[in-house]
């Protein structure tokens, strides 16, 4: 099989677990391309996500390895032997490489978290406000492209919805209830859309008004992936630079300390849902 050019953030991601299971065994890309009979070369593209690896050699390379963790192997062999073409590839040359991988790693997520401040989170938008949010930020857009990326988001609602429904919590800060990004009539329809998912079992919504005392959170947005096993979850934030998947173990443990210091500033989805409902009858 041929390199990949272009790995997916999930390809790249089993290879760079492969790779922390190395440098951890205090090993070299030449032993293990010895163990494999092959050279060093096809190590590192293994590594980077370049190219494949078999379920055999990836358990070989994990007991030369002397990992003793079998449910992350287990799951990282289960990446390796995935064939899925999922519905997001009918949108790979059209839309961003993070938009699918984004797509991708929802798909295979078994939790996720949000927490945002200044746009209501992409699985809670409507077709209304997604379409206005696209519109602005890509005002060179032709209306097709539009609803193009706008078909895409609500796509990606999948994940929350019945049959495939995982559990999803989204932390919202007021602002991003109270800023129009589109009308009044359009902002009412999403806001009565976020209190109708959140009365689901599985998803819960918080929120945390102005008026919370001693928040200086207002940087710590992110979208938070569960994996199979805890190693294997992710973070993905928005930059200056691009969107960026986050998937060391010391990061990702600063980001669940931070999701929960977030959630503990906000409102209990009680007085969440009413605070939602109050906002709902000044549109």
């Amino acid at each position: 099989m041929p390199p990949r050019r272009t790995p997916t953030a999930r390809q790249g991601r089993l290879g760079a677990e492969l790779r922390k299971m190395r440098e951890a065994a205090g090993l070299k890309a030449t032993e293990a391309a010895a163990l494999l009979g092959v050279n060093s070369v096809q190590i590192s593209q293994i590594e980077s996500g370049i190219a494949g690896v078999s379920e055999e050699r990836l358990r070989r390379l994990a007991a030369h390895y002397s990992c003793a963790d079998e449910e992350l192997v287990s799951a990282l062999a289960a990446m390796a032997t995935d064939r899925t073409r999922g519905w997001w590839e009918e949108y790979r040359g059209s839309l961003p490489h993070s938009f699918l991988d984004l797509s991708e790693l929802e798909h295979h997520a078994s939790l996720r978290r949000d927490v945002d401040f200044l746009h209501i989170p992409g699985l809670l938008q409507t077709k209304d406000y997604a379409r206005a949010l696209f519109r602005y930020v890509n005002p060179q857009f032709a209306e097709s492209e539009v609803e193009r990326w706008v078909e895409h988001r609500m796509k990606r609602r999948g994940i929350i919805e019945p049959p495939q429904a995982i559990p999803y919590e989204a932390v919202i800060h007021e602002a991003a209830l109270r800023i129009k990004v589109g009308d009044s009539a359009e902002m009412r329809t999403q806001l009565d859309h976020v209190l109708d998912l959140s009365a689901s079992d599985h998803v819960t919504v918080r929120v945390i008004p102005f008026t919370a005392e001693g928040f200086a959170g207002a940087g710590s947005a992110m979208v938070y992936a569960g994996g199979p096993v805890p190693k294997l979850d992710t973070v993905v934030r928005d930059t200056p630079h691009g969107t960026v998947f986050v998937d060391a173990e010391a990061q990702l443990s600063h980001f669940r300390t931070l999701f929960h210091r977030v959630k503990e500033a906000a409102l209990e989805p009680g007085r969440s849902r009413d605070f939602i409902h109050e906002l709902t009858k000044e549109l």
